[in-house]
């Protein structure tokens, strides 16, 4: 028993804090706000993401789903045609993605030059492809390459050139498909490289004029070593979405010639909604996830840069102005 009088010492503001009126539906709040985000996300991705896998193991027949296990990706390495898929979807990659990137760097650098005049209006002509339509520049496309009534034919016949079959020939209609991917990305690329490029610090490119340095070394050793984030972003979201492609395709050639622009995407389709068979169609979806995950992991290990940005452009650090 405590003697009359006496008082026991309490921490301050211990009671208050016991004590204070919603206290725990301020701590619930944020919660709370995120909750319909998250369930959001747990319907629309994670759902669809872990209800294809169980689908990947099983075969649809006669609407009754039969567990087969991993057959369907058994099936995949024996199937010629995924692995013609494959090597189309590969050829468009491989040819399209340098080139895009190269001209995509070259036209950041023409658009960064203080020399250009109206240079907001070059931006948006350049970027304007990128908010067109897929199917709509597909359509665009198919009508300019027409191999008999299409104005680039037209154009080539006029200049003496023979008509090119430009959507009926396996390698004319694969390069067809990488033009058509250059033009309509090149611009979002170009716009993205260009926002690297404007937060390297001018004093770099001072101190290799001062060093006698010409433009094509202060490109080697500045600019590119400076882009190098941003051309590793590019390069994985353009391997991404070159490994993606189904509308490109789909509307120019419908996988023609002779499955000569068959890609996955329009494979993995045709297996869905043409063929009904969804569990196929998961496991080649499974596979393109893997692939693009490897791919990917390739592309940071080889292009990532481990020692920091080479540019000189430290964290924390105001690039200059012009003197």
């Amino acid at each position: 028993m405590s003697s009359p009088g006496t008082t026991t010492a309490r921490r301050p503001g211990t009671a208050t804090a016991r004590r204070r009126p919603g206290s725990g539906a301020r701590r619930a709040a944020p919660y709370l706000f995120v909750l319909p985000a998250l369930a959001l996300f747990a319907v629309f991705k994670l759902y669809p993401i872990a209800r294809s896998f169980v689908l990947s193991l099983h075969k649809t027949v006669d609407g009754q789903d039969t567990f087969v296990g991993a057959d369907n990706y058994t099936r995949l390495l024996h199937d010629p045609l995924f692995w013609t898929a494959l090597k189309n979807t590969a050829t468009v990659l491989v040819v399209q993605v340098p080139l895009m990137l190269a001209l995509a760097t070259g036209l950041a650098v023409a658009l960064d030059s203080r020399l250009l005049r109206a240079r907001a209006v070059f931006r948006l002509g350049f970027f304007l492809p990128m908010v067109t339509g897929l199917v709509a520049y597909g359509v665009i496309f198919s009508v300019l390459l027409n191999e008999k009534y299409g104005l680039v034919n037209w154009l080539l016949q006029f200049a003496g050139i023979d008509a090119v079959p430009w959507l009926t020939d396996p390698l004319w209609a694969k390069l067809s498909l990488a033009l058509a991917l250059t033009w309509h990305y090149t611009g979002y690329n170009a716009v993205i490289l260009l926002a690297r490029l404007q937060t390297i610090p001018t004093e770099l490119y001072d101190a290799a004029a001062v060093d006698g340095a010409g433009g094509w070394t202060s490109f080697r050793h500045v600019t590119l070593p400076g882009l190098r984030p941003a051309l590793l972003l590019t390069t994985v979201l353009s391997t991404i979405g070159t490994l993606q492609i189904f509308d490109e395709p789909y509307v120019l050639t419908r996988g023609g010639p002779d499955n000569a622009t068959l890609t996955i995407g329009m494979y993995l389709y045709q297996n869905a909604f043409s063929y009904f068979d969804f569990g196929y169609a998961s496991a080649i979806a499974y596979a393109l996830a893997v692939l693009i995950g490897l791919l990917g992991l390739v592309q940071f290990k080889v292009l990532g840069d481990r020692d920091g940005d080479k540019s000189g452009h430290k964290p924390g650090h105001k690039p200059g102005g012009k003197r």
